[in-house]
């Protein structure tokens, strides 16, 4: 750990001279790697200086007890010594834990897309709850959401809505969301009282930013149609809401959500050119072997993760096997056991195949 600490002092040193220099400053998307960089080596620098401080105190407690001479000093110094050992072992995990290389994606914002299943207007429904979830799940993150476009379902909830997150480390937290969400409860349609399963998919897409992704415009189609939903007359009067087509790849994003036609296409923007950085990240994904076999599932559309079954209370992880029986809580927003226990799960995966952990 030591050694690997003083390649980290070495990198945090050489980060902190470059962040300066004119010509990387000049260089838009080479400064925002390095800022995010040197954000990161600061907090595993801060750990370094505290675990020095502890291991000092240890060699210095130790010294004493090993002389003897003054037995006053040699009781203080057991006790230093008993303090220093209860904390160590924490600090070098999360030392071990942090000095896992970092994917370069994790600090950006996403582009969420929630879209109704099987199970008709139930899977809407569920939809709906999802989003509510989630939504509150960001607010106490401190994060900012920001809808983009929807269709409401015929009974309640979302056919499909897709919602921008921003925020620290947004990515980072919400990309083991990606997946089917199952559902296991009486639907509101239900007139017998039993059990139906529904399901809804999760999509969460890294925000590229224009340095990621360079779009040429002359390949995109540009069509404008007339808004539906909420919003008042000029919503539903004039051609607000913008469609964008990438003809190479033909994904499609759309936006309806603003008033100004200008706004809808910045979003409409945003949400094709994170589809577009998604297709080339899976791309590379896909090579590297290596690393895929570390990854919980984070991205496939058809993977069943979670199941959350209303009779019995209780949300099932299907990956890593975690059931909490603590249902009405987590559809309000508490997610944090679940995501604190996958991120746990994946960053031993890392350690195990980094060959860090024995």
């Amino acid at each position: 750990m030591i050694d690997r600490l003083a390649i980290v002092k070495q990198r945090f040193d050489e980060v902190s001279d470059l962040i300066i220099q004119p010509d990387i400053i000049a260089d838009q998307k080479r400064y925002v790697a390095l800022n995010r960089e040197y954000k990161d080596l600061s907090a595993l620098m801060e750990k370094r200086t505290a675990y020095f401080n502890l291991t000092q105190r240890q060699q210095e407690a130790e010294e004493i007890i090993a002389d003897g001479s003054d037995p006053e000093m040699t009781d203080m110094a057991k006790e230093e010594l008993e303090e220093v050992k209860a904390k160590l072992p924490e600090l070098e995990e999360t030392i071990r834990f942090m000095l896992i290389p970092k994917d370069p994606e994790d600090a950006k914002n996403i582009v969420m897309e929630l879209r109704a299943g099987t199970g008709g207007d139930e899977a809407s429904i569920f939809a709906g709850d999802l989003y509510r979830m989630y939504t509150k799940y960001c607010e106490s993150k401190g994060w900012k959401v920001s809808v983009v476009d929807l269709s409401e379902g015929t009974a309640g909830g979302f056919k499909e809505i897709i919602m921008e997150v921003s925020g620290t480390d947004v990515y980072g937290t919400m990309k083991f969301e990606s997946g089917v969400h199952r559902v296991q409860r009486v639907p509101q349609t239900e007139t017998q009282g039993r059990v139906h399963t529904s399901a809804a998919t999760v999509m969460v897409l890294p925000e590229a930013e224009e340095f990621d992704i360079e779009i040429d415009m002359n390949e995109v189609r540009l069509d404008l149609f007339c808004s539906s939903g909420p919003g008042g007359q000029s919503v539903n009067t004039t051609y607000s809401a913008v469609r964008l087509t990438h003809i190479p790849t033909g994904i499609v994003a759309q936006c309806q959500d603003q008033k100004s036609q200008h706004k809808n296409k910045e979003k409409a923007l945003k949400v094709l050119r994170s589809r577009l950085y998604e297709l080339e990240l899976s791309k590379k994904l896909e090579e590297d072997s290596a690393k895929r076999s570390a990854m919980v599932s984070s991205g496939d559309r058809s993977a069943k993760i979670r199941t959350y079954n209303y009779p019995q209370g209780r949300v099932t992880d299907h990956r890593i096997g975690l059931t909490l029986y603590d249902l009405q809580n987590i559809v309000n927003g508490d997610l944090d056991k679940l995501v604190d226990e996958i991120q746990l799960h994946y960053n031993t995966e890392k350690l195990k195949v980094s060959g860090e952990l024995i």
